[in-house]
């Protein structure tokens, strides 16, 4: 079973009163409504040029590990960037010794 962590925000009552709504018409409650939404809107998210790009500029400033990269991209796009670091890094080391 998945590990959970519970979470506590402030979203617009409107958003909320939607959620519940939809939660009644799917016979589900509004924690289940979040979480796939939530789910959905990461997956639309790492498939988003824009935001694919701000992910591993986030990644080649170590802002975030390999293992966060992967959660967010996939393993072949995650190995991609890795491969793309190493060869901006090398490109650096090389410059400089110049």
């Amino acid at each position: 079973m998945t590990e959970k962590k519970r979470v506590q925000f402030r979203a617009p009552q409107e958003l909320v009163d939607r959620a519940d709504s939809l939660a009644e018409v799917l016979d589900s409650d509004r924690t289940g409504v979040l979480i796939d939404a939530l789910r959905e809107y990461l997956r639309d998210a790492a498939h988003d040029d824009e935001v694919k790009q701000e992910i591993a500029d986030a990644y080649y400033a170590e802002k975030i590990t390999f293992d966060e990269l992967v959660g967010l991209v996939g393993h072949e796009e995650a190995a991609n960037f890795r491969v793309l670091k190493e060869q901006l890094e090398t490109d650096v080391e090389e410059i400089a010794s110049l």
